[in-house]
C-alpha cells in the first residue's frame, strides 16, 4: 500500500508561515536591502519552498552556518540585487567544561536544555554538535554575547563559552558509510532500512509528514532515491543516498549511505 493520498490542508500556522516569507521577501524588493529570517527547521524551510513560487521575483539562499546545515537561515536578497553584499548573521559559539576530567557526558537534548533554561527562543539556535565533552552550535550575532555571558552551566558542569571563527574540521564530515542490501531503491524501503523500522511502520513515517528529500517534505513512499539525495526522518537523523554498489546474484542491490552521526 502507497502513502499517495491526498495532501492535508494547511494549519493556521503553516498559512501565516508562508505568508510572512512573501512579506519578508517584499519587504527586501521595495526597500532594497537584505532580510533574514531566523533559523528554521525542516518543516519551516519545507514550506518556503513551497511559498517561493509566489516570489520568485525575489532572489534568495539558504545557510546554516555550514555547507550541510539542517536548520537554516534565508536570505532574501543577493548582490545583483542590490549593489552590495551582507553576510548571514550567524556566530559560531564553543561550549567546554571547566574541567574536562570531571565533566558530565553530554548529548544535544543537554546542550539545548542548556540554552532554552536561559529563555532564548528555539529559532535563535541552529545546529549543535558534541565532540569531546565539547559542544560546538551556530546561533544568531544578535544572540551571541547574551549566551556567552549568561550559559554557566550544563547538566552539572560548569561551562566556558568562546566566539570561534568556524566549526572544527573534524565536525565538518561527521558521516558513517553504510552498506545496505535492499530490493529496490524505494524510499520507503531504504528508511526502513536505515531507522531500523519495518516497512509499516516506515509508511506511517510518511503519514506523520517525518520524511524530508532534498530539504521538501515527502508524501510519497514510492519515491526512487537518485545519487546525492539528501534525505531527513525527524526523530531518526539525516542521511545521503550514494547509490547502488553492486547487484547480488539473486537480484538484491548492495546500496551504499553515508549517515549523519
Amino acid at each position: 500500500m502507497e502513502v499517495k493520498g491526498a495532501k492535508k490542508s494547511m494549519t493556521k500556522e503553516e498559512e501565516m508561515l508562508k505568508k510572512r516569507f512573501v512579506e519578508l521577501a517584499e519587504k527586501a524588493y521595495q526597500n532594497s536591502q537584505f532580510v533574514f529570517t531566523s533559523f528554521m527547521n525542516v518543516m519551516e524551510i519545507s514550506l518556503f519552498h513551497e511559498a517561493a513560487r509566489d516570489f520568485l521575483f525575489v532572489p534568495y539562499e539558504l545557510f546554516g552556518g555550514k555547507a550541510d546545515s539542517e536548520r537554516q537561515m534565508i536570505r532574501f536578497g543577493s548582490k545583483e540585487m542590490l549593489g552590495y553584499e551582507e553576510v548571514f548573521p550567524i556566530h559560531c559559539v564553543k561550549v567546554e567544561p571547566l574541567l574536562k576530567k570531571f565533566s558530565d557526558d553530554f548529548t544535544h537534548r543537554d546542550f539545548l536544555g542548556a540554552l532554552m533554561n536561559l529563555g532564548i527562543e528555539r529559532s535563535a539556535i541552529g545546529d549543535i554538535f558534541i565532540l569531546e565533552r565539547t559542544g560546538y552550535f551556530f546561533c544568531t550575532e544578535k544572540m551571541t554575547p547574551y549566551i556567552i555571558e549568561h550559559l554557566e552551566k550544563v547538566k552539572h558542569t560548569h561551562v566556558k563559552c568562546t566566539l570561534i571563527e568556524a566549526m572544527p574540521k573534524v565536525i565538518e564530515g561527521e558521516k558513517e558509510e553504510i552498506v545496505l542490501l535492499a530490493s529496490s531503491e524505494r524510499l520507503d524501503g531504504i528508511i526502513a532500512k536505515v531507522c531500523n523500522v519495518s516497512r509499516n511502520e516506515s509508511m506511517e513515517l510518511f503519514r506523520e509528514k517525518k520524511i524530508f528529500l532534498n530539504g521538501r517534505l515527502c508524501e510519497n513512499n514510492s519515491s526512487i532515491l537518485k545519487e546525492k539525495d539528501v534525505v531527513s526522518v525527524r526523530g531518526f537523523g539525516k542521511f545521503i543516498y550514494c547509490g547502488v554498489r553492486n547487484q547480488t546474484k539473486k537480484g538484491k542491490l548492495n546500496i551504499i549511505i553515508n549517515k549523519y552521526i
